[in-house]
């Protein structure tokens, strides 16, 4: 397989491994009642219609990693790759959800929660996206 195509299967394969982790913690997360806890309104249910398209979009972000961003520092690299999911979510998509701004909606820790699982989603990307280039 050529440098060029293993590159970017990494990189999407990495989207998609960390997009699987995001998921199992959110979803673990509701189901232990630790988001209602913190007053987060979101516990979603472990199916494929909602498991397969975060799957789709995680391997997409991770295309972010073919970006020559801090290449030598991985986990730093996942950190900043995170961001642009995280500002997407909270920005568009749960506004476009009726959640309100941040999706505050869902409760005042949303944001951080969102942030914190989606730096998980960005360092498993990371560390796969190098793992695969060796």
């Amino acid at each position: 397989m050529s440098k060029v195509v293993r590159n970017i299967s990494g990189a999407f394969m990495g989207g998609l491994l960390g997009a699987l982790v995001d998921s199992l913690n959110i979803w673990w997360l509701g189901k232990a009642g630790v988001t209602a806890a913190l007053g987060i309104g979101l516990a979603p249910e472990f199916t494929m219609p909602w498991l397969y398209p975060r799957l789709v979009w995680g391997g997409l972000w991770g295309l972010l990693l073919l970006l020559p961003l801090v290449r030598e520092r991985t986990l730093l690299r996942g950190l900043l790759i995170s961001l642009a999911p995280s500002a997407i979510v909270l920005l568009v998509v749960f506004p476009g959800m009726g959640k309100g701004h941040l999706g505050l909606g869902f409760g005042t820790l949303t944001p951080i929660l969102v942030v914190l699982l989606n730096f998980i989603w960005g360092m498993v990307a990371s560390a796969w996206h190098r793992a695969a280039g060796r």
